[in-house]
């Protein structure tokens, strides 16, 4: 019962999210206003995160065979994609490249930016790890 509360949960969310996406004159799909939304309220603790917690992590553990349609759809197109293939192999290179060097400097920003405000106040609820050990 407790996974089909949060199923319920997280696919209301996605309702929601597709809904904006059609009634929103931007060019954003649904499930990102879904995540967004999912976002807020967590952020707002107007979702616990224990009410999807467990849902969710299961959702992003059989995520990869969402993928396994898109990528035989691939297959099935390569005859069109094939005099661009180098191309775009490349800009997959570079945006995964950029996507990773983009998202180290945001961790070490946001790691240095919570390592201060917890050097001069309180702990926030999660251990700083120094070395493997705790502080």
């Amino acid at each position: 019962m407790k996974y089909i509360k949060q199923m319920t949960v997280i696919a209301g969310i996605s309702f929601v999210g597709e809904f904006l996406s059609t009634v929103l004159p931007l060019p954003v799909p649904g499930s990102v206003y879904g995540m967004l939304l999912l976002f807020l309220c967590l952020c707002l603790k107007i979702i616990r995160l224990e009410q999807v917690e467990e849902t969710a992590d299961y959702l992003l553990l059989v995520m990869p065979v969402f993928f396994v349609s898109p990528g035989i759809s691939i297959i099935d197109t390569y005859p069109l994609v094939k005099d661009s293939i180098l191309a775009l192999v490349l800009i997959s290179f570079v945006t995964a490249l950029l996507t990773m060097v983009v998202t180290g400097h945001v961790t070490q920003f946001l790691i240095r930016h919570v390592g201060r405000k917890s050097k001069s106040g309180s702990v926030t609820g999660q251990d700083r790890v120094k070395g493997g050990e705790h502080e």
